[in-house]
């Protein structure tokens, strides 16, 4: 079976109505015995998924609408524990731009094949939001030491191979291989009987030929973020390290600029998932992406990141507070209560 994800204006941005849409698909693929495996993909040239429609969360805040936002959240975000659960086997071709909700969808997935075109981050923080969809769980479990929260606070794209070194995808092909894969799975007749791990591997050998086996390693910028980001508990200790460091400096000033465009309340909340969600169950870590998703949408940050960054794109947001210090201090006891 395939969903297609079908709004290529918007990157095939999540709205409700296709979340919705991609329920009643997962639904009717899990009852029916002839469904073998999901197939995810998305139409237009720009790529799978760029992540949820934040103008119309934006709007919905901004016209007193907070509780229908949550529950488009809600509902997101129970598409993805069913993707994390699912019996049958998930494929995510991710081709292209995927970000934010696109990797929602792909996060649970057995296999997820990116491209030389894909694109793959964690924005919010640009914008006065957060992580959700489980990353800050999630992203232990699939990315070396250091990246969940490298990716988390900074946003930074992967490109292309890169997805794969850093656990946000599984394989990758090449671009245009991405129509022939698809008939594949899509023409392929797999034993139902399998359970969902052996189906993977099977889905894995019938696209083999497509697939790159090669995957780069850049183990001095692994050690870079380990030793720069993993497990850090303060954003102010962060962002410390970057101003003193001595190798990649070029990178170090890099992100620290990055950091400090930045909403301060957005990354404190950030780090202070990744904290409190590594190792936790996807389950739990939803939870605490709904409580905190109220706590930011309720904070000016958000309305004015998407002001800045999306509609008037003059990209000088007023963050409340300024500093990551204040915000440290003013933002923790409230992000405690998550």
């Amino acid at each position: 079976m395939s969903v297609v994800l079908n709004r290529p204006q918007s990157v095939n941005s999540l709205d409700p109505r296709m979340v919705q849409l991609i329920r009643e698909g997962l639904e009717e693929a899990e009852r029916d015995p002839l469904v073998e495996v999901v197939l995810f993909y998305g139409e237009g040239e720009r790529g799978f998924c760029a992540g949820g429609d934040v103008k119309k969360m934006a709007h919905l805040v901004a016209h007193g609408k907070m509780e229908e936002c949550l529950r488009f959240l809600e509902e997101e975000y129970r598409v993805d524990l069913t993707i994390h659960r699912f019996p049958k086997p998930v494929v995510v071709l991710a081709d292209g731009i995927t970000m934010g909700g696109g990797l929602g969808l792909s996060a649970g997935a057995d296999v997820v094949v990116c491209t030389e075109r894909t694109r793959s981050a964690m924005p919010e923080t640009r914008i006065g939001f957060f992580p959700d969809v489980g990353a800050t769980g999630w992203m232990f479990r699939k990315c070396p030491p250091g990246y969940p929260e490298y990716l988390g606070l900074t946003g930074y794209e992967m490109a292309g191979s890169e997805c794969v070194r850093a656990g946000l995808a599984t394989h990758m092909a090449a671009s245009r291989d991405i129509p022939e894969i698809r008939a594949v799975l899509e023409k392929s007749r797999m034993d139902v009987s399998l359970e969902r791990g052996e189906a993977a591997a099977g889905i894995v050998r019938l696209i083999e030929p497509f697939l790159r086996r090669e995957i780069p390693s850049k183990p001095l910028m692994d050690d870079w973020v380990r030793n720069y980001f993993a497990g850090k508990t303060t954003v102010t200790g962060i962002v410390e390290g970057l101003r003193e460091c001595s190798v990649f400096t070029d990178l170090c000033r890099d992100v620290f600029r990055e950091l400090s465009e930045r909403s301060p309340t957005s990354l404190v909340l950030t780090l202070n998932l990744l904290r409190m969600n590594e190792g936790r169950t996807i389950e739990d870590v939803l939870r605490t992406d709904l409580d905190a998703a109220r706590f930011i949408l309720s904070h000016p940050d958000f309305l004015e990141g998407v002001r800045a960054r999306l509609i008037d794109k003059d990209d000088r947001p007023g963050w409340r507070p300024e500093r990551i210090e204040e915000a440290e201090r003013l933002a923790c006891p409230l992000i405690g209560k998550t």
